[in-house]
């Protein structure tokens, strides 16, 4: 299996509001950068979209090392969060509605088709691709 890192990022103008994301992936010394965005989104979908655009590019499984400065991307499939909510239809363990179903749900099944770690590091503090994931976002936010 090939060895991939992946470095992503969303944001968000307003919450919810206009948002981008960016994705770096990195094989081989080659490096790819993705980006998008929605007119009227929030936060905390661009951060799972920023992983579920990056996971969707690659065209074989790999072993796929994720960071992101996303709690809520890397707090919801390391500590299996994301698998009881959609083990229990989406409701989370407070008896509230998970938000984002749709995009929790494909992001649990791009991972099975990949060997994937998420690390989490803090956001705008000086972490190279974070910090060009989070200038890829924000340009899709202008446009």
């Amino acid at each position: 299996m090939k060895t991939v890192e992946m470095f992503a990022d969303g944001a968000c103008s307003g919450n919810p509001g206009p948002g981008g994301w960016g994705t770096i992936l990195r094989y081989n010394g080659h490096e790819k950068e993705l980006s998008g965005g929605e007119e009227h989104t929030t936060n905390n979908r661009m951060e799972l979209f920023a992983v579920i655009m990056g996971l969707r590019s690659l065209k074989e499984p790999c072993i796929v090392n994720i960071t992101t400065d996303s709690q809520y991307v890397c707090n919801g499939i390391n500590k299996g969060w994301a698998k009881s909510w959609k083990r229990n239809n989406w409701i989370k363990s407070d008896k509230t509605k998970a938000k984002n179903p749709e995009l929790w749900d494909e992001l649990l099944t791009l991972i099975e088709k990949h060997k994937v770690t998420f690390t989490w590091v803090k956001g705008h503090n000086g972490h190279e691709e974070n910090e060009r994931c989070d200038r890829l976002a924000t340009a899709q936010i202008k446009k």
